[in-house]
């Protein structure tokens, strides 16, 4: 096997460097189109089986991670050649605009029409998520438009610790947010991790295959997680308050 020659390493890493620092740069806070047809959401589509379904936090945590993986895939960037990758303009879009994204559940055949529409699917503990090239709300391809935005959900669970080493992204668990809601929440934390990682550390991550974990936080560690965000040593997501909660409600919290 001929191994990768110095300039093509550099050159990846300069590829990965430029779609980092897109994540870096924060959301662009872009107004919303008069025309509501016309917002920007990443569908996410959450794989729940009628029967077996897989346990809460599993999904979570697949979901997070097929958020931050879709945003640093290098078909959102551009190649060696400076050539767009498929996906460029309908992410730039997304990401200079008020970020949003939006879980349904899927089964079944329905499942499996979502593989074909563009995006990664990302399975952890059984539990599988797919997120979607972030589209007009309008536009959504019809596959994805029939399928139910909430009406199923998922009791609690306790998973233990989270391997060492590995990002957790701990939610509010007073908010007792559906997990279509805590899904979409979940995946904005793994982005605002990675943008606030150095470039080494969020490749490090990457390289991992960005495995992270979800938990609940009670009482004392959600204060506790405040505080290192207050210090800078912790991201956090403040909901817009368009369903669920309170505007301005801090959702999830990840340690850096």
């Amino acid at each position: 096997m001929t191994e990768p020659c110095a300039a093509a390493i550099a050159g990846d890493a300069a590829l990965w460097e430029a779609r980092h620092a897109v994540l870096a740069a924060g959301y662009g806070g872009r107004p919303d189109p008069e025309d509501p047809a016309l917002v920007l959401a990443m569908p996410i589509v959450l794989h729940i089986p009628k029967s077996n379904p897989p346990a809460r936090s599993a999904v979570l945590a697949a979901a997070a991670t097929a958020s931050v993986a879709l945003c640093l895939d290098p078909r959102v960037g551009v190649d060696a050649d400076g050539q767009p990758g498929p996906w460029r303009s309908d992410y730039l879009a997304w990401v200079g605009s008020r970020i949003r994204k939006v879980s349904r559940r899927a089964r079944g055949a329905q499942w499996r029409a979502a593989q074909d529409v563009d995006g990664i699917t990302v399975e952890v503990d059984g539990a599988e998520a797919r997120a979607l090239v972030p589209v007009a709300v309008g536009a959504l391809d019809p596959r994805i438009k029939k399928l139910q935005i909430g009406g199923t959900d998922l009791e609690h669970d306790d998973p233990g610790p989270a391997p060492g080493g590995t990002p957790v992204l701990w939610i509010d668990a007073t908010l007792d947010m559906t997990v279509g809601k805590a899904a979409a929440q979940v995946g904005h934390a793994s982005m605002l991790l990675a943008g606030a990682m150095s470039v080494e550390a969020a490749r490090h991550w990457a390289d991992t295959g960005y495995r992270c974990a979800v938990r609940d936080a009670d009482a004392a560690r959600w204060t506790a997680l405040r505080e290192l965000e207050s210090a800078g040593r912790a991201v956090a997501v403040r909901d817009a308050g368009f369903t669920e909660v309170a505007p301005g409600s801090v959702t999830v919290i990840a340690a850096l």
